[in-house]
C-alpha cells in the first residue's frame, strides 16, 4: 500500500469524474483536517439572548438573539436585525428555541416558536395551548428546518408568539433562547 502526494487531483478531460475507491470501501478523513469548498458546513452559526427580553401577549415578535457563539463567515447580525443571511447558496439546517417564564399568576393559553425566512413565517415549531385552568411555567419550544438559501439575499429570524393574560419574560441564556444554522448540502 502507498502514499500519494499531491496538491491537486484532476479528472484526465474537462469536467470528467474522479472516484475515490469503489463500492464497498471506507475513506478516512483523519482528525483535526479541515473540510473546504462543497463539503465544508460553512456558513455557520450560533447565538443566544444573553438577557431577559419582555414580550407583549399575542404580538409575533422577533427573539433579539445577541450573543454568538461563533459565526464563521459573519453572516449573523447581532446587533441590529438578528438575523442569518448566509453568503454561500444551498441547503442548511436551521434551529432555534425560546424559552418562557410566566410566573405563578399568569396563565399561558398559547404559545408557539417560529422560523421566518425573507420576512414570512417557514417553519412552525413546537406549540402549546391550554384553555384549561392549567398553568405552563417555564417552558421551552423548539424548532428545527431545513432551508434552501440562495446565497445573496435569502435571511431567517426567530419570532414567538404568546397568548397570556399579561406580557410575560423570554429568558435570556446560553441554555434558553438560541438560534443557529449551517450548511448540509451546496
Amino acid at each position: 500500500m502507498g502514499t500519494i502526494k499531491a496538491t491537486n487531483i484532476e479528472p484526465i478531460a474537462d469536467n470528467g469524474t474522479v472516484t475515490l475507491g469503489s463500492s464497498g470501501d471506507t475513506i478516512t478523513v483523519p482528525s483535526g483536517v479541515t473540510v473546504a469548498g462543497g463539503l465544508a458546513n460553512t456558513p455557520s452559526f450560533k447565538a443566544y439572548m444573553n438577557s431577559t427580553q419582555t414580550v407583549s401577549s399575542e404580538v409575533y415578535t422577533k427573539l433579539q438573539i445577541d450573543t454568538e457563539v461563533w459565526d464563521t463567515d459573519n453572516c449573523y447580525d447581532s446587533t441590529t436585525n438578528y438575523r442569518f443571511t448566509p453568503t454561500v447558496a444551498g441547503k442548511y439546517f436551521v434551529y432555534g428555541a425560546y424559552r418562557y417564564d410566566t410566573g405563578s399568576a399568569d396563565q399561558v393559553r398559547y404559545a408557539e416558536v417560529i422560523i421566518y425566512k425573507n420576512g414570512s413565517p417557514h417553519t412552525d415549531g413546537t406549540q402549546i395551548g391550554n384553555f384549561g385552568t392549567y398553568t405552563f411555567r417555564n417552558m421551552l419550544l423548539p424548532v428545527t428546518s431545513l432551508i434552501e438559501f440562495n446565497g445573496t439575499t435569502d435571511y431567517v429570524e426567530l419570532f414567538m408568539l404568546r397568548d397570556t393574560a399579561s406580557g410575560t419574560n423570554v429568558n435570556g441564556g446560553s441554555r434558553y433562547t438560541y438560534f443557529g444554522a449551517y450548511k448540509i448540502i451546496g
